[in-house]
C-alpha cells in the first residue's frame, strides 16, 4: 500500500463506494509478504514515500526475480533494485522485458523515471575521478528515480584543483551536494568549505592497498575540518542518493 492506494480507499468510503468495514478489513491485510526466503515490506511506500529496494549482491537471481515480480504487481509505478550484475539483470529481463539496466550504476529500475521542473532545486553529484563513476552514478540514478533533480560533475579531484575551481557557479547553485571519492578521500571537505548546502561524502573502495578498501578515505572525510559535511557508508550510493533526495525534497517546518 502507498500514499495513492490509501487515498483512494478513503477516498471510497467517502463516496460510500465502500463500507467501513470493508475499508477495515483491506487496511489489517499484514504490512509485508512471506515470500519464504523473504518478506516483503509492501507499507514501506506509505511510511517512506518510495517502495522498498531490493539490494541484489548475495541473492540468488531467482530470488531477485521473484521479489521484483511481486514488488512490481503491488507498486507498478517505480521499482529500483542495486548492485545489480548483468547476470541477474538477463534473469529479471527474461520474466519482466520492460526492465532497464544502467551497467555504470548497477541498477536495475522497472518504470519510468520522473522528469522533475528543469527550475526545480537540484542535487549535484561530484566524483573524484573516473573510477569513482560507478558509485557515483549510484547516487545519480537513486536520486533521479525518487524525484529529485540531479546534475553532474565528474573527474575534479584534488590532484587538479582547478577542474573543480572551474565550475564554482554550478556548485554555488546545488541544494545538495554529494562527493563521491576513494584514494586520499580529501575532495569533500575542500567542496565544503566552498559552499554553503550540505554536502554528503561517500568513501569508495578505489585506492592503492593503504587505502585499506576505503577506511583510508573513510577516516578523511569523518575527520574533516569544513562545516556540513555528512558522511555514508564505503561505497554506498544508494544510502547517499537517498538521503540527498529526502534533503533536497524537505520542505521547511
Amino acid at each position: 500500500m502507498n500514499a495513492d492506494t490509501l487515498r483512494e480507499l478513503l477516498e471510497q468510503v467517502r463516496r460510500g463506494e465502500c463500507s467501513v468495514d470493508d475499508a477495515l478489513a483491506r487496511l489489517k491485510d499484514l504490512p509485508y509478504q512471506d515470500l519464504g526466503f523473504a518478506r516483503l515490506d509492501h507499507h514501506r511506500a506509505l511510511r517512506q514515500g518510495f517502495p522498498e529496494v531490493v539490494f541484489c549482491e548475495g541473492k540468488r537471481p531467482a530470488h531477485v526475480v521473484a521479489i521484483l515480480r511481486e514488488l512490481w504487481q503491488r507498486h507498478p509505478t517505480r521499482v529500483l533494485a542495486t548492485r545489480a550484475t548483468p547476470e541477474i539483470f538477463a534473469a529479471v529481463a527474461d520474466a519482466l522485458p520492460h526492465a532497464r539496466y544502467f551497467e555504470d550504476a548497477r541498477i536495475i529500475l522497472l518504470g519510468e523515471l520522473p522528469q522533475p521542473a528543469p527550475d526545480a532545486p537540484f542535487i549535484l553529484v561530484v566524483c573524484a575521478g573516473t573510477a569513482d563513476v560507478p558509485v557515483a552514478e549510484e547516487v545519480a540514478l537513486t536520486a533521479h528515480a525518487l524525484g529529485s533533480r540531479v546534475e553532474k560533475l565528474y573527474d575534479v579531484g584534488v590532484a587538479g584543483l582547478h577542474r573543480l575551481l572551474a565550475a564554482r557557479a554550478k556548485l554555488n547553485a546545488a541544494n545538495v551536494i554529494v562527493v563521491v571519492a576513494g584514494m586520499d578521500g580529501a575532495l569533500p571537505a575542500v567542496v565544503g568549505g566552498l559552499v554553503a548546502c550540505p554536502v554528503i561524502a561517500v568513501p569508495t573502495s578505489i585506492g592503492y592497498g593503504t587505502g585499506l578498501g576505503g577506511v583510508a578515505a573513510l577516516m578523511t572525510m569523518l575527520n574533516a575540518c569544513a562545516a556540513g559535511v555528512a558522511v555514508v557508508n564505503i561505497d554506498n550510493g544508494f544510502g547517499a542518493g537517498f538521503f540527498a533526495h529526502l534533503v533536497n525534497t524537505r520542505k521547511a517546518c
